[in-house]
């Protein structure tokens, strides 16, 4: 019974760490290092997540190897893109309205779709 609920919790923590991490991928900072933390929880006991997390890892230095043999023009793209999705996060949520708010900044198109940050 004990290792039954164990397994839950790992389960539990292990998938909440890796759905903030997936999130997290296409930002600044570090989502695929809590990927690969929330697949290692997982690992500690599901089968699956071991082979996974292998899987991911290896693809992940394969992708990272090909992205630095890469001009610089790719380079720029990759960095637009992080860009592009950053600052369409942050005018869903609200924030780009709200900073310009700060500023005297008043224009509609600024407003998040789903009326937050007003």
């Amino acid at each position: 019974m004990a290792n039954q609920a164990y397994r839950i919790v790992v389960g539990a923590v292990g998938l909440l760490v890796l759905g903030i991490g997936i999130l997290a991928i296409p930002y600044p900072g570090p989502g695929w290092a809590i990927v690969f933390v929330g697949l290692g929880i997982l690992a500690t006991e599901f089968d699956w997540a071991r082979r996974l997390l292998a899987w991911v890892r290896e693809r992940y230095s394969r992708f990272m190897a090909w992205f630095w043999l890469q001009g610089w023009w790719v380079k720029a793209l990759g960095v637009l893109f992080t860009a592009a999705v950053v600052m369409a996060t942050m005018w869903v949520l609200g924030a780009v309205s709200w900073a310009a708010g700060l500023v005297g900044i008043d224009w509609p198109w600024l407003k998040s779709p789903l009326g937050l940050g007003s």
